[in-house]
C-alpha cells in the first residue's frame, strides 16, 4: 500500500507537492482552507483569513523561465513577467496537465498535526481538519507544509509612538487592494520592498502626495537588464555563479553597488543608507521619485493626530493613510513547538526543508525561502528530494539521523540575510537539494557541446535539473536550447532586421571567453 502524505496548501508549493508525491507512488491528500488554488497568485477583493492576499496589478518579479516548473515549460506567447491573472492560468493548466485537482479537499482548514503514539517507530502523524463545522482525523504517513510566509501581516507599532492617536486611516499593505478611494488624499507608506515601492508608484497616479518613509534602502533593480533580456536569465548563471563564489564579499558588493549606480546614483535618490542593503524591483520608481510624485523620506519617529514627524525633523501635516508594508510574521499554529519553534521571526531545518530534532524525517516544510530569485524551482526541488525521503529510496536522511553533528552546517535559518543570497545565489540554492540531477558541465562538454555551453553561460533554468537522475525529462534538453527563443517571442511583436553583427561577436567573446577559463585552470594544476 502506498505511503499516505497530508499536502498543506494548493500554491505553487502544494502544487508541485501533490505531483511529487504521485510521481514517487505515494497517495497524497491536499488540504485547502480556500475554494481554489493559486494561494498568493489567486487575487480576490477582499482579504481572507489564513491566506496570503495581494494588489490587484501585482506582477512577476522573476521571469517565466525561471519561474515555471522543471516539466512544463509556460507557453511562449506568454509574457516574460506576468500579471498576477496570467500565472494563476499557468498554475491551473498545470494542475489540469498532471491531474492534481482530484487530491484537493477545498475548503478545509488543518485544525492540528500531531505526532502518532508511536511516532518514533512509524513516523506518522494525526491531522486533524474541519471542513463545514466537522472535524476529521486521519493518520498519515509524512506531512508537507506548504503555507507560505505571506500571511501574518507584522506591524511593528511599538516602533511607531502616537499610531493610536493618529485619526486617519492606518493599515497593512496586505489589505491593500488598488488605488481606488485614494484620490486627493496624502499617503505615507512605510517600508521599502516590493508592495512599498510598488503601492507608492501606482499611488503617486491619484493621490495628492505620496512618500516613502524607509529606516535603512534599497538597490532598485529593472526587470528589464543588459542588451533587454530579463533580469535573472543574465544575473542567474553558473558562471555568474562561479565568479560571485570566487570573489571576496567587501569586493562583490562593490561590483554590485557600482552595477546598481549604473542605471541611476542611489545615493542622489535617498534610497541607500548604511551597511543593511536589501533590493527591489521597479521600473517605475526612480522616475517617479524624479517627477516628484514619490519623495522618500526617513523613517517616522513620531506620529500625531494628524501628521507624521520624520526622524530628520522634518513633518508632513494632513496625512490622511498610513500604508505598514512592513513584512510578514509566520508560525505553524497547528503545530507544537517540539515539532518547529519559531523565534523572533525565524525557523530552523535542516538543507531549508526538515525540522532536525525529528526522530523521523517524516515532516517537510517546502517553500519556506526567500532567495533573490523565483521561489517556484526551489519548492519543487524540495518537494522531489522530500518524497523521496518519504519513499525511502533517498538514504542520506538516515545518515543524517544517526550523526546529526556532522550536518549543522546544513541547519539554515529562514530569513536569509541578502548578503548570504547574493553570494549563493539561485543555482547553489537549486543545487543544495539537487540529489543527482545537478548537470555535469565537463563530461556533458564532451557529450554535448552545444548543450554543455547553453547551461554553463546561459540562464540557470529549472529544466537543468531535468536532464538526469530520478524525475528525468525527455524534453528537457530541448527546452533548454530553445529558452531564448521563448523569451523573445513575446516582446518581438514586431520584427525588425538586425543589420549588425552583434550575436555573431557576443557567441565568439563567449568562445573565447570559456577557452581562456580552460587555460587558466589547466595552468593552475600545473
Amino acid at each position: 500500500m502506498a505511503k499516505r502524505v497530508a499536502v498543506i496548501g494548493s500554491g505553487v508549493s502544494g502544487l508541485t507537492s501533490i505531483k511529487c508525491c504521485l510521481d514517487e507512488g505515494l497517495q497524497p491528500t491536499c488540504f485547502e482552507r480556500s475554494d481554489d488554488i493559486g494561494g498568493l497568485w489567486r487575487f480576490k477583493e477582499k482579504v481572507e483569513e489564513g491566506r496570503a492576499s495581494i494588489y490587484q496589478s501585482v506582477f512577476t518579479n522573476s521571469s517565466k523561465e525561471m519561474s515555471c516548473f522543471s516539466d512544463f515549460p509556460m507557453p511562449e506567447h506568454f509574457p516574460n513577467f506576468l500579471h498576477n491573472t496570467r500565472f494563476l492560468e499557468y498554475l491551473k493548466l498545470y494542475a489540469k496537465r498532471f491531474d492534481l485537482l482530484n487530491y484537493i479537499k477545498f475548503k478545509t482548514t488543518v485544525i492540528s498535526v500531531r505526532k502518532c503514539q508511536d511516532f518514533s517507530t512509524t513516523g506518522q502523524w494525526i491531522v486533524v481538519t474541519e471542513s463545514d463545522g466537522k472535524q476529521e482525523s486521519t493518520v498519515f504517513d509524512a506531512v508537507m507544509v506548504c503555507m507560505g510566509h505571506h500571511i501574518e501581516s507584522f506591524i511593528p507599532v511599538q516602533s511607531f509612538p502616537g499610531i493610536e492617536k493618529f485619526k486617519g486611516q492606518y493599515f497593512h499593505s496586505r489589505e491593500y487592494k488598488s488605488p481606488e478611494g485614494f484620490q486627493g488624499k496624502t499617503v505615507v507608506v512605510i517600508g521599502m520592498g516590493n508592495s512599498a515601492s510598488d503601492i507608492a508608484v501606482e499611488l503617486c497616479q491619484t493621490a495628492k502626495r505620496v512618500f516613502i518613509s524607509t529606516r535603512g534602502g534599497s538597490w532598485v533593480m529593472s526587470r528589464v537588464y543588459d542588451d533587454g533580456y530579463p533580469w535573472d536569465t543574465v544575473f542567474h548563471t553558473r558562471f555568474s555563479n562561479l565568479i560571485r563564489s570566487i570573489l571576496p564579499w567587501p569586493l562583490l558588493k562593490r561590483v554590485y553597488e557600482k552595477k546598481m549606480n549604473q542605471w541611476f546614483n542611489h545615493e542622489n535618490y535617498g534610497l541607500v543608507k548604511g551597511s543593511k542593503i536589501k533590493t527591489l524591483f521597479n521600473d517605475d520608481l526612480p522616475s517617479r521619485i524624479l517627477c516628484g510624485s514619490v519623495v522618500v523620506k526617513p523613517i517616522v519617529k513620531e506620529f500625531t493626530e494628524t501628521a507624521a514627524i520624520f526622524e530628520d525633523g522634518t513633518m508632513e501635516d494632513n496625512v490622511d493613510v498610513v500604508i505598514f508594508a512592513t513584512g510578514y510574521s509566520f508560525s505553524f499554529p497547528f503545530l507544537e513547538q517540539s515539532v518547529i519553534k519559531v523565534e523572533n521571526n525565524e525557523v530552523s531545518l535542516y538543507k531549508q526543508v526538515f525540522p532536525p530534532t525529528l526522530e523521523k524525517p517524516t515532516l517537510a516544510v517546502i517553500g519556506l525561502i526567500q532567495p533573490l530569485g523565483p521561489i517556484m524551482p526551489n519548492a519543487e526541488l524540495q518537494a522531489r528530494w522530500a518524497t523521496r525521503v518519504f519513499k525511502g529510496t533517498w538514504t542520506g536522511m538516515l545518515c543524517y539521523m544517526h550523526n546529526n553533528c556532522q550536518h549543522a552546517k546544513h541547519v539554515t535559518r529562514f530569513i536569509l540575510k541578502w548578503a548570504q543570497l547574493i553570494c549563493s545565489g539561485t543555482c547553489k540554492i537549486l543545487d543544495i537539494t539537487d540529489q543527482g540531477r545537478k548537470p555535469r558541465i565537463l563530461p556533458l562538454l564532451l557529450k554535448d557541446p552545444i548543450l554543455a555551453l547553453t547551461i554553463y553561460f546561459g540562464p540557470c533554468s529549472p529544466f537543468q535539473f531535468r536532464l538526469t537522475g530520478p524525475g528525468k525529462w525527455d524534453g528537457a534538453r530541448n527546452a533548454i536550447l530553445t529558452q531564448k527563443a521563448r523569451i523573445i517571442k513575446p516582446t518581438r511583436t514586431r520584427v525588425v532586421r538586425n543589420s549588425s553583427n552583434n550575436s555573431l561577436i557576443s557567441y565568439l567573446l563567449k568562445i573565447f571567453g570559456l577557452l581562456a577559463l580552460f587555460a587558466a585552470i589547466f595552468v593552475s594544476l600545473q
